[in-house]
């Protein structure tokens, strides 16, 4: 998976768990600014890249992302 796949694949995870129009989602999105989300939901993100990406991300470091763009980074290192 090229890294533009790997973009759009973790944009429409983002979207799923967070109950978001997936055109509303890009790299640029902020997890704290633009999707105001709970821990819940971050918690199913963290699930789903598990489960579709198979890459060992833990919830502490997704969390500490502030954008999509960092989340990708984190799991294209893991992955």
């Amino acid at each position: 998976m090229d890294r533009k796949e790997l973009e759009a694949k973790v944009c429409e995870l983002v979207a799923i768990s967070y109950k978001k129009d997936p055109s509303e989602i890009t790299v640029e999105t902020s997890f704290k600014n633009d999707l105001h989300g709970a821990s819940i939901q971050m918690v199913a993100l963290v699930s789903e890249i598990e489960n579709e990406l198979e890459a060992a991300v833990t919830l502490q470091e997704a969390s500490a992302c502030e954008t999509v763009a960092e989340l990708v980074d984190l799991v294209e290192e893991e992955m």
